[in-house]
């Protein structure tokens, strides 16, 4: 898991760009529609809605605009028919990037990522080219001064990966399918988490530091801008140093 604390910036900053846009909600119910389409309206049988229901109640959504991207999920209600792809590539330095997207129009999406990537260093590559470089995992994740011993006491017992202290969080990984099971023995006791998701941890890091660096981010920044980007995810390694460096001077 080289490397992943660092990634967790991605994620953070990425959030507060998303706030800060408006575009949370938009793609909270994108997520919501597909996963009530792929796997039913029912979050008691649906792990990824339940999921998806979680952030969305988490970042103050009303209930109603819940229900209603369930029902032009399941069909109930008309409503754009979105569908999942990932893109795959490389950045600055040979960091590897995932980038998941919905969309109703594939043809401008993969054009719109290829265009991203190409006037900022990077180069779309073909599907299974850096996929096989992350795992899928669950993420509960805790702020920084919540009790560690508590949760990894817990989390452990209740059946997760590891816990693991990061740059602005504990966090708890989980196996995919025990991520709900570990998030309710955690919330049973007693234990509030900020975020519950699936994410795609890189199992290998690329260093990166300089000119190549700055170019990196740009480009990690500009997919998170596209609006049928849903996540960004990529495998780079930064000293501290360097991310102050760069944050600085932007």
């Amino acid at each position: 898991m080289a490397g992943h604390s660092k990634w967790a910036n991605i994620k953070f900053r990425k959030a507060a760009q998303d706030s800060k846009r408006g575009k949370i909600f938009t793609r909270l119910i994108r997520e919501i529609t597909v996963s009530a389409r792929a796997g039913g309206g029912d979050p008691g049988c649906n792990p990824r809605l339940r999921t998806a229901l979680d952030k969305a109640y988490g970042n103050n959504m009303a209930k109603d605009t819940v229900e209603r991207a369930i029902k032009r999920g399941t069909g109930e209600l008309e409503g754009i028919d979105y569908e999942e792809v990932t893109y795959e590539g490389y950045g600055p330095g040979g960091v590897a990037i995932l980038v998941e997207t919905m969309t109703d129009n594939k043809v401008r999406t993969v054009a719109e990522v290829r265009h991203i990537f190409a006037k900022r260093g990077g180069n779309l590559g073909t599907s299974g080219s850096v996929a096989y470089l992350f795992k899928r995992r669950g993420l509960i994740s805790f702020p920084a001064d919540a009790d560690e011993d508590r949760i990894l006491e817990a989390a452990l017992e209740a059946g997760a990966e590891d816990v693991v202290r990061e740059d602005e969080r504990i966090a708890v990984y989980t196996e995919v399918q025990t991520l709900h099971a570990v998030a309710t023995a955690l919330e049973a006791a007693g234990l509030k988490a900020d975020e519950i998701e699936l994410t795609q941890i890189p199992e290998t890091s690329s260093l990166v530091s300089g000119d190549e660096a700055e170019k990196l981010l740009k480009l990690l920044d500009a997919l998170e801008e596209n609006d049928d980007v849903q996540n960004v995810y990529a495998n780079y390694e930064m000293s501290d140093e360097e991310m102050a460096r760069i944050q600085a001077a932007s």
